[in-house]
C-alpha cells in the first residue's frame, strides 16, 4: 500500500535537482485547497482511490496540516486508479507543496480537456507514461532507493547512501523503515559491484 506520510516517491521516476528547482509563475493556495482541487479533478475526471503522498504531516481527514513547518523535500506524488489501472503524477520541481501539488491539478486538468474535446486516444495514450504502483510489499531496487544509476560505482553508492541517511534517520525525521530500506539498499548495490 502506498502511505501518504512520509513521501513515497514512484520507482524508476528520476527526481529533479536540486539547482533546477525553481519557483513557479502561478500562485497556489494553501496545503488544503490545493489537495482538495486534485482530489475534486480526479474525481471529474473519474479516478479512484486517491492518495496525495508528501513530507507533510497529515490531518484525520487525510489532508496535510495547513501550518506545518516545510519539509526539505518538497516533493508531491499524487496516486489514483484510472481505467482499471493504477497511475501516478508526480511533482518535484517547484519551490513549495502547495506549487507542485497545483502543477499535478493542472496537469490533469489538462488532460481531463483532451477528454472533453474528443481526444480519448491522447488521454489513454498519456496515461501509459505514468508509473503504475508497485505491486503490494514490492522492495524497490536497490538504484531507485539510492537515487543512482544501475551501474553506479561503489564510491558513488556510498556518497548517495551518506547523503540519504541524512534526511532517513529517524533523528533526522526520517524512520526506522526508511533507514532500514536505504541500509538495504547500500548492501545490495555494494554486493553487486563485488560481483
Amino acid at each position: 500500500m502506498t502511505e501518504a506520510f512520509p513521501l513515497q516517491w514512484p520507482p524508476g521516476k528520476p527526481r529533479t535537482p536540486r539547482a533546477r528547482i525553481e519557483r513557479s509563475r502561478f500562485s497556489p493556495g494553501n496545503r488544503p485547497q490545493e489537495c482538495r482541487a486534485v482530489q475534486e479533478e480526479l474525481a471529474r475526471l473519474g479516478a479512484r482511490n486517491v492518495v496525495i503522498s508528501t513530507n507533510i504531516r497529515l490531518r484525520n481527514d487525510g489532508l496535510p496540516y495547513a501550518n506545518d513547518k516545510a519539509p526539505a523535500d518538497q516533493g508531491v506524488a499524487v496516486y489514483f486508479t484510472y481505467a482499471g489501472g493504477q497511475k501516478c503524477f508526480a511533482c518535484d520541481r517547484w519551490w513549495t507543496i502547495e506549487e507542485n501539488l497545483r502543477a499535478v491539478w493542472k496537469s490533469i486538468e489538462a488532460i481531463r480537456g483532451l477528454e472533453r474535446w474528443g481526444s480519448k486516444s491522447f488521454v489513454d495514450a498519456a496515461f501509459t507514461g505514468f508509473a503504475a504502483l508497485p505491486a503490494p510489499g514490492a522492495a524497490r531496487a536497490w538504484w531507485d532507493v539510492l537515487g543512482v544509476s544501475q551501474h553506479a560505482t561503489v564510491d558513488q553508492i556510498n556518497a548517495a547512501y551518506r547523503e540519504k541517511a541524512k534526511s532517513a534517520h529517524s533523528d533526522a525525521g526520517g524512520s526506522d523503515a526508511a533507514m532500514s530500506e536505504l541500509n538495504v539498499a547500500r548492501d545490495q548495490g555494494l554486493k553487486a559491484r563485488s560481483e
